[in-house]
């Protein structure tokens, strides 16, 4: 107001109705002017939001502070103010009538109502409560207000009871939008995707505490506006509007949820959107009877037009942390300023733009941060960067050391935000390009780091089989437990694959009708092996360990189909009971090979082939163990070899607390004769490490039966690789080696997306066929299939394990393995060991180089979480040219998890063609549809929407740079 009173600014009072977040920076300014302000508290406004202040405000301070009690009229708040202001006079040693109240203007939602009753009342600037709007800051009451003046607005339905809004509910298409009558910003609004989660929040909303005190007596049902979100700010003097700045947020979709909002960026006035968006909230002001004062309406540009999610009659919120951005926009002013203008000095109020200038005097924006990890905080070296970066202006992180972040669905799952300006538009863009790799990196935060599982890709991993000690599945998953759940796809479209490449009848012996084979503990890849013995004319006999469960005898891969087998028996107690039951079940046939169908069944394998004499591993001295893997690394120090530090108890001992205490972390932890990753952790200090050795003989193994030993290892750096091997009399032909493809995702540093080939001609290849045929004739493996796991370290190969048996996976890797090698597979290979001399003898020692065809194994990886919907993901991969076959435990009803390791991996797929081009645009499309969040299709949820202009920032940091 212009001073028409002679008076000096520091006898004229203003009130400021509910000041916090941006209003207390509006009193801040007209503070800095001279002015004083008294503080009025509504009635039900809580205690703590008293206290939420901007940090550039901590220095604010009153000449008075009044609370509304409950029990008075607007004649008593009166009667209150006038007190209060003789109170605040008599303070200073001023006569009673010193302070002549100026203005009266809201500092927050919650006072929108009162600061226009109590203006009209004290007879300053006023939008007034006459007739209709006495109730403008009703949600419902602006719609209709804004339909009335003939503008486009929301279809909606209000009401006490549920009744009042039920025919809305059931005629209007989902999802709808609730929310209080009077909510403060977003307070309590919520998208609902049906009838029942609109009816249960109704009822909620009814019951529940309004943010700001107080309860809600009406809720409002709104239809949901489709389109780009837009926030106006404007301010108003004797129905002038002055537009301070036009903003669109910037949302995608990420982590499954299909809005979360990646920022918030100046609009050119100039613009088409703005063009329309301008006119339109201005016609909305009027039709409101907005004549003075800050306001901010959010817009959404619809198909048919700009139409009014709600117009909050206050300043812009935020803390008001965008303030220094929007002087910068603008060269000089914000609406924080413009306000104190309207309210206290009207010709500059004239001065100032009808519109901020074209183009905008500065390249800027609001940054809001996105989590694609979670964790406890350890420390936050992403936020350090942000500050040095050149456009920094200022950085309020939502998170601090210690607490726990989530991924990013929503804003009130965002970390922080930040705000970027600079004269240069390449800069910008270069450092909001850094916070964006940042996030992608996951490189914003370190976390506290708890043990983790080092499953390695498996039938019983990704995504279908069993979890690591402790860790409950949400997963629908198939397991090698639960055969029932689990989808699996063969393409039935490529008839080349059956071309040479399957099943063989070939007799390897005079008479092989009159032989038998036994296999211990046939499953996985065992199967395969078993039917490639069958298909040869050969009966199998089955021996199932002891121990090994019922449920893992059903572990049969798809291309097996139906188990025959010739007799079943089951492994004695003493070795020579168990070789008289193989003798009594072959009767009258020639037991000629004894093989290892699993892992379980190495050690019966190594024991029955040597008492039963055929080809045999033995089992004497140190190689009855072979299977363990401290033996193993062990045998290769003996022999050598780089192998592993490495200390095993069958008990908590002093050689293990000793290595605990003086290995670098992480270490780790496993049980000596683990099936695969069954019990492997990967520990980062001791108490994890000692707790998790603890836990082993504690839980039962995978396979049946309580480990008795556990193995603490180093952790070996480098890239991870597979060496599938047969062998013949100490004659080892390489069948495969392979990679795997292992990057960081969802927050963790190594999640599988892969295993690919290696062409055997490579430097690295070389390296790891010799080293590992060194490690199978230190192990003395001379017979059979096995695979080797070994890192290639910079000190070069090491072993992390071997596994005296095929392949896993099911065998799934069979038909791309005889496409890379152009006719054969490790299964094929060996039964030519143990059976077909010949055939082993003509194998090549390595694959050819290079390979026949082209293809990998892809690992999926979800992005995103929720309950399964559909999977039109998978329908995609099925129709890929390269496409092979499909694993998966995710299927409708199924609940998907972040992939952060195997086990919340959601598949397998083999892709392969002869033809590298289609086999990469075919990966390629099945990443897209993982970071698009296409593989699933999720039931909606209700979920609580939040405009980022309400959201509180704390922590503010400020550029050196910039005040505010």
């Amino acid at each position: 107001m212009t001073n028409q009173l002679n008076l000096n600014p520091s006898q004229q009072l203003v009130l400021i109705i509910d000041p916090y977040s941006t209003g207390c920076m509006v009193a801040q300014e007209i503070t800095k002017r001279g002015y004083p302000t008294m503080a009025i508290w509504t009635k039900g406004f809580s205690d703590e939001m008293k206290t939420h202040v901007p940090i550039s405000c901590r220095d604010l301070t009153y000449v008075d502070e009044l609370q509304d009690e409950l029990q008075w009229s607007l004649d008593d708040l009166v009667l209150a103010v006038d007190q209060a202001k003789v109170r605040a006079a008599r303070k200073i040693g001023k006569p009673d009538d010193y302070y002549t109240i100026v203005g009266c203007i809201a500092g927050g939602e919650a006072g929108v109502d009162v600061a226009d009753s109590l203006s009209e009342q004290l007879g300053v600037l006023s939008n007034g409560t006459k007739g209709d709007f006495a109730n403008r800051r009703d949600k419902r009451v602006q719609q209709e207000l804004v339909r009335d003046a003939g503008l486009r607005a929301v279809r909606q339905a209000c009401g006490e009871t549920f009744e009042d809004v039920e025919e809305f509910l059931r005629s209007e298409q989902f999802p709808v939008v609730l929310k209080p009558t009077d909510s403060a910003g977003s307070d309590g609004v919520k998208l609902c995707h049906s009838f029942e989660q609109a009816k249960e929040h109704f009822h909620h909303l009814l019951t529940v505490e309004a943010v700001n005190g107080g309860y809600n007596t009406q809720v409002l049902c709104q239809e949901f506006l489709q389109g780009k979100e837009y926030v106006v700010d404007h301010v108003s003097r004797n129905g002038v509007h002055k537009t301070m700045m036009v903003w669109v947020y910037d949302k995608r979709p990420r982590n499954g949820s299909q809005f979360v909002y990646f920022g918030m960026l100046p609009i050119d006035p100039t613009s088409d959107e703005a063009k329309v968006l301008i006119p339109y909230t201005r016609a909305v002001l009027d039709a409101l009877g907005m004549k003075h004062g800050p306001s901010h309406g959010e817009i959404i540009i619809t198909n048919d037009g700009p139409c009014l999610v709600e117009m909050n009659c206050r300043a812009h919120g935020g803390d008001g942390n965008w303030t220094p951005l929007a002087r910068a926009l603008t060269g000089s002013y914000c609406q924080v300023d413009v306000t104190a203008d309207a309210y206290l000095d009207e010709k500059q109020f004239l001065k100032v733009p009808d519109v901020p200038p074209s183009p905008l005097k500065a390249h800027g924006l609001e940054v809001n941060l996105v989590s694609y990890s979670n964790g406890k905080v350890k420390s936050m070296p992403g936020f350090d960067i942000i500050k040095k970066l050149p456009s920094f202006v200022w950085l309020s992180p939502a998170a601090s050391i210690g607490s726990e972040v989530k991924y990013t669905i929503d804003l009130i799952t965002s970390p922080g935000c930040c705000v970027l300006s600079h004269c240069d538009e390449a800069v910008l863009k270069k450092d909001l390009d850094f916070i964006r790799y940042l996030e992608e990196i996951n490189g914003l935060f370190l976390y506290e780091t708890k043990g983790e599982s080092l499953a390695r890709p498996n039938v019983n991993t990704f995504g279908l089989g069993s979890l690591p000690s402790g860790k409950k599945s949400h997963h629908k998953r198939a397991s090698t437990l639960d055969r029932p759940g689990l989808l699996r796809i063969m393409s039935q479209d490529r008839p080349e694959l059956g071309m040479g490449l399957g099943l063989r009848k070939r007799m390897t012996t005079v008479d092989a009708s009159r032989e038998v084979v036994v296999v211990t503990d046939p499953y996985s890849t065992g199967c395969l092996i078993f039917k490639e013995v069958q298909s040869r004319g050969y009966k199998v006999i089955v021996l199932w360990t002891m121990g090994f469960s019922e449920d893992m005898k059903k572990h049969v891969p798809l291309s097996c189909g139906k188990m025959n087998y010739f007799a079943e028996v089951d492994e004695a107690e003493d070795v020579g009971e168990t070789t008289r039951r193989l003798y009594k079940a072959a009767g009258t046939f020639r037991i000629v090979a004894c093989i290892a169908g699993g892992e379980a069944g190495v050690d019966a394998a190594d024991v029955l082939s040597e008492r039963l004499l055929v080809r045999t591993n033995g089992a004497q001295g140190v190689f009855a163990n072979r299977r363990d893997k401290k033996v193993q690394q062990e045998l290769l120090k003996t022999a050598g070899m780089r192998s592993v530090r490495q200390a095993a108890g069958k008990e908590w001992n002093d050689a293990v607390e000793n290595f605990l205490k003086n290995e670098t972390y992480p270490v780790v932890v496993k049980p000596t004769d683990s099936a695969g990753s069954d019990g492997v952790k990967l520990c980062h200090n001791f108490d994890e490490a000692k707790e998790h050795f603890h836990a082993l003989f504690e839980i039962e193994a995978i396979n049946g039966g309580f480990n008795t030993e556990v193995l603490c290892q180093e952790f070996l750096r480098g890239k991870e690789y597979v060496v599938d091997t047969v062998s013949r009399d100490g004659e080892h032909k390489t069948c495969a080696v392979w990679v795997y493809d292992k990057r960081p995702a969802n927050g963790a540093a190594f999640v599988y997306f892969g295993m690919l080939p290696i062409d055997t001609s490579s430097q690295e290849a070389k390296l790891l066929i010799n080293y590992c045929n060194n490690a199978l004739d230190a192990l003395e493996m001379k017979n059979g299939p096995s695979h080797a796991e070994i890192i290639l370290t910079a000190s070069g190969p090491c072993l992390v394990e071997m596994n005296c048996r095929a392949q896993g996976g099911d065998g799934n890797w069979q038909q791309l393995a005889q496409a890379l090698t152009g006719g054969y597979s490790q299964v094929e290979a060996s039964v030519d060991a143990y059976l077909d001399k010949k055939a082993f003898s003509v194998l090549p020692n390595i694959p050819p180089s290079p390979a026949k065809a082209f293809g990998q194994e892809v690992i999926l990886v979800s992005y995103a979480e929720g309950k399964v919907a559909a999977t039109p993901g998978y329908e995609v991969i099925k129709k890929l040219e390269s496409f092979v076959y499909l694993e998966t435990g995710v299927g409708t009803g199924s609940h998907v998890e972040h992939t952060v390791d195997l086990v919340t991996s959601v598949g397998s797929v083999i892709l392969l063609h002869h033809d590298e081009d289609v086999v990469q645009n075919d990966i390629a499309t099945i990443r897209w549809l993982e970071k698009n969040n296409e593989l699933f299709d999720f039931e909606k949820s209700s979920y609580m929407m939040k405009a980022v202009s309400t959201l509180n920032f704390q922590n503010l940091s400020l550029s050196d740079a910039m005040t505010m």
